[in-house]
């Protein structure tokens, strides 16, 4: 089994005053020449926007961009969508940007602030037509259970949002000193595990809130929660 640490403080940090920017891997002003990309992972950002605030109307290409807010309330437009749509805690949000398109994205509360989490994953597809969908996951059963969030357009699960990629994002919340096995689709995929929250330790290694560590080339490995945790999988394809 092959690992990588990133720690919180070991992110990439932008302060613009109305965003506060973590970057697990580099992007913007932060580049990294190490921290580039797990796999087909490319973007792990943690973002807090302060109320009213937010990106306006910018475009992408070829990228699939899941979206986790965590707290307040998400607003979204883009060019195949006229209305603001709201993405609240609980929700999961994705989008296909292939042949390319433009979204905004701000903070609808006018007091709260908006934290979140933006994923950026490589496509195995280029130039597909643009795609957006957003679904409510219920907190109830990913407890003690890994409850899958984003899978492959490719495969049959009824129950998850869909990305051109043979990836699988997916999320658990694990009650104090209980023990986990993550099972990995193929030895050819590894893990990235973010603490959202909580302590744990896997292989050997210490993870506190925000922490994060790559797992790759192993079928399987388990997680030991020392206090009440919540922890983000993000499985892709390690060939890149």
């Amino acid at each position: 089994m092959k690992t990588i640490i990133h720690t919180a403080d070991s992110r990439g940090f932008a302060n613009h005053g109305w965003l506060q920017a973590n970057h697990s891997f580099s992007f913007a002003n932060f580049h990294n020449p190490e921290k580039v990309n797990f796999g087909a992972l490319r973007v792990l950002n943690d973002d807090v926007i302060a109320p009213k605030m937010g990106f306006g109307t910018h475009p992408h290409d070829n990228m699939e961009i899941i979206t986790i807010p965590l707290k307040g309330v998400l607003k979204h437009r883009d060019s195949m969508h006229d209305a603001w749509q709201a993405v609240l805690p609980g929700e999961v949000q994705i989008m296909s940007a292939g042949t390319g398109l433009e979204h905004s994205e701000i903070n609808g509360s006018v007091d709260d602030h908006l934290s979140l989490f933006q994923i950026w994953v490589i496509p195995n597809k280029e130039n597909v037509t643009p795609r957006y969908d957003q679904k409510m996951f219920n907190v109830d059963e990913r407890k003690n259970k890994l409850q899958i969030l984003v899978t492959s357009i490719d495969e049959v699960h009824d129950e998850s949002l869909k990305i051109h990629q043979d990836a699988v994002i997916s999320r658990i919340d694990l009650d104090k000193d209980n023990t986990f096995s993550y099972n990995l689709k193929s030895e050819n995929h590894g893990v990235y595990v973010m603490t959202i929250s909580g302590e744990v330790i896997i292989n050997n290694s210490l993870l506190n809130s925000r922490d994060a560590i790559g797992v790759s080339e192993t079928n399987t490995f388990e997680i030991h929660s020392k206090e009440d945790a919540s922890l983000l999988f993000i499985e892709v394809p390690m060939l890149f």
